[in-house]
């Protein structure tokens, strides 16, 4: 699998997360059986890998633009 790929599954993964994340915290309504700090941190957590991801697909463009650059002098 290509680094571009493998990155576009991890940013699909991190937003599934945070979309669950967000959904338990929008619907508990008082409810105490979600913790919210366990939320914030999940939240956090995807963020992160979210933006790693970002970064490997910059990296990944950049390499290609590299090689695109070399090809044309």
């Amino acid at each position: 699998m290509d680094p571009i790929s493998t990155a576009r599954y991890g940013m699909m993964a991190a937003t599934r997360s945070l979309d669950a994340s967000a959904s338990r915290v929008a619907n508990m309504a008082g409810d105490d059986s979600v913790d919210y700090a366990k939320e914030a941190v999940g939240q956090i957590e995807a963020k992160q890998a979210f933006s790693a991801n970002v970064g490997v697909i910059k990296i990944a463009d950049k390499m290609w633009q590299s090689l695109l650059d070399l090809q044309t002098t």
